[in-house]
C-alpha cells in the first residue's frame, strides 16, 4: 500500500467571502518551507472556486506533477465573490514569478479582472492560464490577450515543462501551445495533497476513469475517443489513504461511472465494506445501463450515503439524434423508477431546455414523463454553448442565438423565442426553490397532476406576476405564496393544500408560527416605505 506523506511546503490558502476569520470561513495549511533558497523562483496556482467548500481538483494534479519544482511552488484557492483587487493581494504576498490559473466557465470574468490587475500591477510576473474555457477558441479571448501562456488541454504534465523552460530562460516563442496526450500511468495522482481541512471542510473530488465514449454534442466529452480507466489497485490504494484521514465525502467527477460494471462493483464494494453514518459517494451514472449484479449491490448501501446524477437531458428521439445522444429511454425510465421504489440512493435527474429541435411543448413532455419517474430532484438546466463543443454545428439550421458573455446561455431558437426561453429560466428557478428544496414535499404531490408542467408553469407565472421576483424571496414568504396561487389556480385543491402545508412548514423550522402565515389571497394594504436615505440621515441627527 502506498505510504501516506506530508507535505509541508504545500500552503492551500482559502479567502473568506466576508471578514468573518473563524475556521469554517478560512483555511489555511502548513506554511510554505521557507528555509527554500530564497532566490529559488516561485510559482503560484491558483483558481476561483465558485464556493467555499468546492476544491480545485485541477490545481493538486498540477501541483502533484511539479517534481523538483514542488518546494517552491502553493496553491492559492480563492471564491468569486472575493474582490478582484483583494485576490491579487493575497497572490502577490508570496511574490511570485510565474501564476498559473485555473480558468472554468464559473470563473472566466472573475479570473479575467484578477489577471489584468496583475498585468497592471505587477507585469513582470509570468502568467499561464489553463483550463477547459481557454483551451478552445483561444485566440478570441480577453483573458488570452493579456496572459503570457496558454495550455491547451490536459496539463498534467505541460505545466511542469513550461514552468521549467521560464525558469531557465529557455521560453517558448509562441503564447498558446497545447498539451500532448499523456498515459495516465505517467501522471502522478493529486490525493495526498488534500489537506487536513478539506477532508474537514470541503468537498473532495476523486476520479477512476478520464473520458467518456459517448458524443452529446452540448458536452465537451463528446470530444473524447473513449473513456480510460486508472489503474484500479492503485485508485483504491489512494482511497484508503484518504479514508484512514478521514474523509467521508467522496464525488466521482466520472462521466459514466457505470460503463464498466466490474469495476464499478469493486468500487462500491470497497465503499460498502467501510460504510459508516457519514460516508457519502456521488457519482454520475448512464441511465439505461444497470445490470442485475449492481442492482443487488445497490440495494444494500444505507439511506444517505449514495447521491446519483443521471443525464436525461431529454427523452425526444429526434433531439437525442440532432445531439448524436444514444439513449433506451423505455430502460432509462424503468431504471429510475426501480432506483426509487428499492434503493435508498438520492436521485438527481437533469433536463436540458434548447436544445435543437427540442420546442416548449416536447420539453413538457420530457418534463411530464421525467417527473413520473419519481426522482428527488429534477435539475433543469438551460443550453450552455461550451467552447469547443459540437453543438454550434447546428447555429445555422436551428437558429440558435447564444449569450455572447458567460455563462453563453441559449437565448432563443427556430423553435422557441426569447420570451418562452425566459418563461421557462423562470420555471427552473420557482421549481428549484419549490420542488428541488425539499419545503414542500407533503403538499407539492397535492398539486400537481397528470401533467406536472403546465400545473407548475401556472403556479410560476402567477407568482412572477404577482412579485416581479425570481431571487430574493423569503422563505415564509414563499409558503404564502405558493398558497395563495393554489387558491386563485386550482381553488378545489386548496383545502388538501391547506392540511399538508403546515407539516411543510412546521419542518423548514422557521421561527414564526405558522398561524401568522398570509394563506388566501385576500386584498393587503400596500406598506409604504421611507426613503432610506432619509432613515440613514435620521440616524445621525438623532
Amino acid at each position: 500500500m502506498t505510504e501516506r506523506k506530508n507535505h509541508p511546503e504545500l500552503a492551500v490558502t482559502q479567502i473568506p467571502l466576508t471578514e468573518d476569520k473563524s475556521p469554517d470561513s478560512i483555511t489555511q495549511n502548513t506554511p510554505l518551507n521557507h528555509d527554500m533558497d530564497k532566490a529559488s523562483p516561485k510559482i503560484v496556482l491558483a483558481t476561483l472556486n465558485a464556493r467555499f467548500f468546492h476544491t480545485s481538483f485541477g490545481l493538486r494534479y498540477l501541483y502533484a506533477n511539479l517534481k523538483e519544482l514542488q518546494a517552491c511552488c502553493e496553491i492559492k484557492e480563492f471564491i468569486i465573490q472575493t474582490r478582484a483587487i483583494d485576490i491579487v493581494e493575497q497572490i502577490l504576498e508570496s511574490k511570485p514569478d510565474i501564476v498559473g490559473f485555473g480558468v472554468y466557465i464559473w470563473n472566466i470574468v472573475e479570473t479575467t479582472d484578477v489577471v489584468n490587475l496583475l498585468k497592471v500591477i505587477a507585469p513582470e510576473i509570468k502568467i499561464i492560464l489553463g483550463g477547459p474555457e481557454v483551451s478552445y477558441e483561444t485566440e478570441q479571448q480577453a483573458i488570452v490577450g493579456v496572459a503570457d501562456y496558454v495550455l491547451r488541454g490536459a496539463a498534467d504534465i505541460s505545466f511542469y515543462q513550461l514552468c521549467k523552460d521560464i525558469i531557465n530562460n529557455r521560453p517558448p516563442d509562441k503564447k498558446i501551445l497545447s498539451s500532448k496526450p499523456v498515459a495516465l500511468k505517467d501522471i502522478a495522482l493529486p490525493y495526498q495533497y488534500y489537506t487536513d481541512e478539506d477532508l474537514k471542510h470541503r468537498l473532495l473530488y476523486v476520479e477512476a476513469s478520464r473520458g467518456c465514449p459517448f458524443k452529446c454534442e452540448f458536452c465537451l466529452s463528446s470530444l473524447d475517443k473513449t473513456s480510460t480507466p486508472f489503474e484500479l489497485t492503485l485508485f483504491l490504494e489512494q482511497m484508503e489513504i484518504l479514508y484512514q484521514r478521514g474523509a467521508r465525502n467522496f464525488k466521482f467527477i466520472d462521466r459514466t461511472f457505470n460503463l464498466n460494471i466490474k469495476t464499478t462493483i469493486k468500487i462500491m464494494q470497497f465503499f460498502l465494506s467501510k460504510m459508516t453514518d457519514d460516508l457519502y459517494l456521488h457519482f454520475e451514472v448512464v441511465p439505461d445501463h444497470l445490470p442485475d449484479k449492481l442492482k443487488a449491490l445497490l440495494t444494500q448501501f444505507p439511506e444517505g450515503s449514495l447521491q446519483f446524477e443521471v443525464g436525461i437531458q431529454t427523452f425526444n428521439v429526434e433531439v437525442q439524434k440532432n445531439i448524436s445522444r444514444k439513449q433506451n429511454n423505455a430502460k432509462s425510465k424503468e431504471n429510475l423508477i426501480w432506483l426509487k421504489d428499492n434503493t435508498s440512493a438520492h436521485i438527481h435527474a437533469d433536463l436540458i431546455f434548447g436544445l435543437p429541435g427540442e420546442t416548449f411543448d416536447t420539453f413538457g413532455d420530457s418534463f411530464n414523463q421525467l417527473y413520473h419517474c419519481r426522482p428527488h430532484e429534477i435539475q433543469l438546466g438551460i443550453l450552455k454553448r461550451l467552447k469547443g463543443s459540437p453543438i454550434i454545428r447546428h447555429t445555422e439550421n436551428f437558429d440558435l442565438r447564444f449569450n455572447p458573455l458567460p455563462p453563453f446561455n441559449i437565448l432563443s431558437t427556430d423553435r422557441v423565442s426569447f420570451p418562452t426561453m425566459q418563461r421557462i429560466n423562470r420555471f427552473a428557478r420557482y421549481w428549484d426553490m419549490i420542488g428541488n428544496s425539499g419545503r414542500f414535499k407533503y403538499t407539492l404531490p397535492h398539486i400537481l397532476s397528470d401533467k406536472p408542467f403546465d400545473d407548475f408553469m401556472a403556479i410560476t407565472e402567477w407568482i412572477f406576476n404577482k412579485t416581479g421576483q425570481i431571487h430574493n424571496i423569503n422563505l415564509k414568504k414563499l409558503y404564502e405564496l405558493v398558497s395563495q396561487a393554489v387558491e386563485a389556480l386550482f381553488p378545489e385543491k386548496h383545502q388538501l393544500f391547506i392540511e399538508n402545508i403546515e407539516c411543510d412548514y412546521n419542518a423548514s423550522k422557521l421561527k414564526s408560527h405558522f398561524s401568522s402565515l398570509t394563506l388566501y389571497a385576500a386584498q393587503q394594504t400596500e406598506s409604504t416605505t421611507k426613503n432610506k436615505s432619509l432613515q440613514r440621515q435620521k440616524r445621525h441627527m438623532s
